[in-house]
């Protein structure tokens, strides 16, 4: 069971360079009782791409969270006030 909700939605936008992108994170459990560390990106508007991590344990998936995050505010992405639906 996951002792607290993950979740992340940020963005990163260059008008100058027709950029417009963004990131979403959260670690959930499945069915069968794995922790997962689901990752979606694209172009803000379309569809993006979407990867599945499976974790034995919830500090493994944490650790990539927290290293992805650091990652991804290098790279100038921040977040907004909220997730868009």
């Amino acid at each position: 069971m996951i002792s607290q909700p993950y979740r992340l939605y940020v963005e990163r936008s260059d008008p100058s360079r027709n950029m417009a992108r963004y990131y979403a994170m959260s670690i959930e459990p499945n069915l069968f009782g794995d922790i997962c560390l689901l990752r979606k990106w694209g172009r803000i508007g379309a569809k993006g791409k979407m990867m599945v991590h499976h974790f034995g344990r919830e500090e493994e998936a944490v650790r990539l969270f927290l290293d992805l995050l650091r990652q991804k505010r290098k790279r100038g992405y921040r977040p907004r006030a909220s997730m868009p639906k």
